[in-house]
């Protein structure tokens, strides 16, 4: 039975009532995380957001000594970087402000949230549904942190030492002075962009389990999935250089292949399933 008739059937308006409810618990957790991020946003601006714009940030030190250990000398060493931002409008400190809470505030939450979709989807769902979806929050909240992880530290450092090295003329009659709020404009699509693409292997799942797409399926299309994925990657990084694209381009095609072993694996346990039955 539908987890016993879907609680009696329930009416549109209460599927409308119960959807209200917990949009209104998921508000609350995203707006305490925002609050709790907007109290200290003086140290999460100078420690967190602006830190991929300083010459010691950590990944430039990780992959300059990583390039001497594997005697490459410089070549993984980058550009200094100086990053001066402007603001051109009265109000612009304090809406980057709100901009930097909310979308932290929606990171910070990210998990909780998605319980709460979880949690409203849940009734509708068979058991054996239930039993294949076990351990999802879990996933989905891992490939989401995992990819923004790997926006934050490696494709931003890249995008912005290469805007801010890149140079127009001979002349010096460019100054590059990125305003505050492009800046953190381009840092969050970076780490919303790559949290959400990181989620493929999940949504391949997904979908192999409800069955609209198989493992042949995304072998049959896969050098299309891969100009699509190059789009996408030209998409998410702000910058034009194709070093930054393809260190996105390469982990979305690495999860890809993995999505096509995960989908294989789905397709071999509904093959196993389907003799039991017969």
């Amino acid at each position: 039975m539908r987890n016993t008739q879907s609680k009696a059937e329930m009416t549109f308006i209460d599927h409308l009532e119960a959807l209200r409810w917990h949009l209104v618990r998921a508000m609350i957790v995203w707006l305490t995380a925002a609050i709790a991020i907007f109290i200290k946003i003086d140290w999460i601006f100078d420690n967190i957001i602006y830190a991929p714009a300083h010459n010691d940030f950590v990944t430039y030190g990780f992959l300059c000594n990583l390039g001497h250990q594997l005697h490459l000398g410089d070549s993984l060493c980058m550009p200094p970087i100086n990053i001066q931002l402007q603001g051109n409008t009265i109000s612009g400190p304090f809406m980057s402000a709100m901009s930097i809470s909310m979308i932290g505030g929606l990171i910070l939450a990210f998990p909780y949230l998605f319980w709460e979709l979880w949690k409203f989807i849940k009734p509708a769902l068979s058991p054996k549904e239930l039993k294949y979806s076990r351990g999802s929050i879990f996933w989905v909240s891992l490939c989401f942190f995992t990819g923004a992880a790997f926006g934050y530290y490696l494709l931003a450092p890249f995008t912005f030492n290469f805007l801010a090295n890149f140079t127009l003329g001979t002349q010096g009659a460019y100054k590059y002075m990125p305003t505050l709020d492009d800046y953190i404009d381009s840092l969050n699509n970076i780490i919303l962009g790559c949290g959400i693409s990181f989620e493929l292997p999940v949504m391949a799942y997904v979908l192999a389990k409800i069955g609209l797409i198989t493992a042949n399926f995304l072998k049959t299309y896969r050098k299309y999935a891969f100009v699509i994925i190059l789009i996408v990657a030209a998409i998410i990084t702000p910058s034009p250089d194709w070093t930054s694209q393809i260190i996105v381009a390469v982990p979305l095609l690495l999860l890809y292949e993995i999505s096509v072993i995960i989908t294989a694996r789905v397709d071999k346990q509904k093959r196993k399933e389907e003799k039991q039955w017969s």
